[in-house]
């Protein structure tokens, strides 16, 4: 099918554009953030094309590593799915998925809302709670050289998107400032039943971090 060739070849250009990309934003970020667009997506109406093609570009050049550029990845995935000659609909929907996936800040509006959009962001976020989410928080903060907590820096909720974007704060501060309130932000049922358990783990996470810090028993 022409449908599973674009896939194919998507996934071969994502594995190679990414390569030597920083470990919470790599290829197997986006291998995961597909596998979970795939299975959020069979309770939805979705385009399925849209969605696997979303999933797999939906980070093909995040703006954090590039200097806050957000229309290099939407540039990159118009030009690769151009070459692909694929159906210039379902390209626009890709471009404005990628433009509208990111957390951004708590307080950063959302222009652009589909089906596929509501999959594919669910399935980002996922990506970014539990213990994977963990495991990424803590690998980025030691990229960006982060404290990794800081009692005397208390976390921010009334960031813009701009200062989000800036934000130096320890890790353990983006808990709240984005990790914990994903659970309550999914837009799908499977999200959202897959978000409760990873944000408790989170939970339970955070209060045996609090106790070791301080040497309690």
């Amino acid at each position: 099918m022409i449908e599973d060739q674009i896939i194919s070849d998507t996934i071969d250009f994502v594995k190679d554009k990414l390569k030597g990309a920083e470990a919470g934003h790599d290829w197997f970020h986006v291998y995961r953030v597909f596998k979970n667009a795939q299975l959020i997506s069979q309770g939805e109406k979705v385009d399925p094309l849209v969605v696997s093609i979303g999933a797999l570009l939906h980070d093909i050049a995040d703006s954090k590593f590039h200097d806050g550029d957000e229309t290099v990845g939407p540039r990159i995935a118009n030009e690769f799915l151009q070459n692909l000659q694929v159906p210039k609909d379902s390209i626009d929907h890709v471009i404005k998925i990628i433009e509208n996936v990111s957390f951004r800040g708590g307080n950063a509006d959302q222009k652009f809302k589909s089906l596929e959009l509501d999959v594919i962001q669910d399935a980002d976020r996922l990506d970014a709670i539990g213990a994977i989410g963990i495991a990424r928080c803590f690998h980025y903060g030691g990229f960006k050289n982060r404290e990794l907590y800081n009692p005397e820096i208390t976390p921010d909720l009334k960031m813009s998107k701009e200062e989000y974007k800036k934000s130096t704060a320890p890790s353990i501060n983006h808990f709240y400032e984005k990790l914990l309130l994903l659970k309550d932000r999914m837009n799908t049922v499977t999200g959202r039943r897959l978000a409760t358990e990873r944000h408790q783990f989170m939970e339970q996470f955070l209060e045996q971090f609090y106790k070791e810090w301080e040497g309690e028993l």
